[in-house]
């Protein structure tokens, strides 16, 4: 399958579902779920299928949800993030993210799911993305927690260092402050990851940060070393100190 392909499909899938034919489409969609499938073109199918009516739309997707594949998640999560931006401020299609994510019960389910919509809305909607993700940080799952840090990742990787971009890090920063205790692990996985980006792109804040977080204590290792990883030798060096 190529990009135009996939384009072609995607349509397909929505003049069945526009036509209420959901088990043809689930036919139609079903053995490229069955194998391996590169994530763009998968995203592609997503798309189109995002843009459609999601009171059409939805109840496939639940449909792609249930059969918890690992392309699955990659066409549930471009198609709920072109529904948040078709609809902006909305928090049905975090909602139902998050819903995936719990049914999912896998770390690349958060991961993929995390990557496409919160990170994407926090990269482009910031404000409001940060409102949304507020209550995740505490959230009783697992995997909606490890989905604040992957959010975080994906929009410390499109700053990549731009200056104009510093005061939304250290705001990002003081968002995960109360994540920095975290003690689950696939959850410290998944927040170490936004600390781990954010400290490769602007390290002069990530430093002063984390030599504060240390010294309140109460963290596990792992979620230190991670944000460590792309800091200097020399930084390292003063966290361990203040640390210790």
């Amino acid at each position: 399958m190529n990009s135009r392909e996939a384009d072609v499909l995607g349509n397909q899938l929505s003049v069945l579902l526009e036509g209420g034919l959901y088990n043809q489409a689930h036919d139609l969609l079903s053995p490229i779920l069955a194998q391996k499938m590169p994530f763009p073109l998968l995203g592609r199918i997503g798309a189109k299928l995002g843009s459609g009516s999601p009171a059409q739309v939805n109840p496939f997707l639940d449909q792609v949800a249930a059969g918890q594949t690992m392309g699955g998640w990659v066409v549930l999560g471009d198609a709920l993030r072109v529904q948040y931006f078709l609809y902006p401020g909305s928090s049905v299609a975090f909602e139902r993210c998050r819903a995936a994510a719990i049914l999912a019960d896998v770390w690349y389910g958060a991961d993929i799911l995390g990557e496409r919509l919160p990170g994407s809305a926090l990269a482009m909607d910031f404000e409001t993305a940060l409102d949304l993700l507020s209550p995740w940080r505490s959230d009783p799952n697992r995997w909606a927690r490890r989905m604040v840090g992957v959010a975080v990742h994906v929009w410390a990787k499109r700053a990549h260092g731009a200056p104009q971009k510093a005061s939304q890090a250290g705001q990002l920063l003081d968002f995960l402050e109360c994540m920095f205790t975290e003690q689950d692990y696939d959850a410290v996985k998944g927040v170490g990851w936004g600390l781990k980006t954010i400290g490769k792109f602007y390290p002069a804040l990530a430093t002063d940060w984390l030599q504060h977080q240390v010294l309140r204590g109460g963290f596990r290792p792992l979620m230190l070393r991670k944000a460590l990883t792309y800091l200097p030798p020399e930084v390292k060096m003063q966290v361990e100190s203040a640390r210790a």
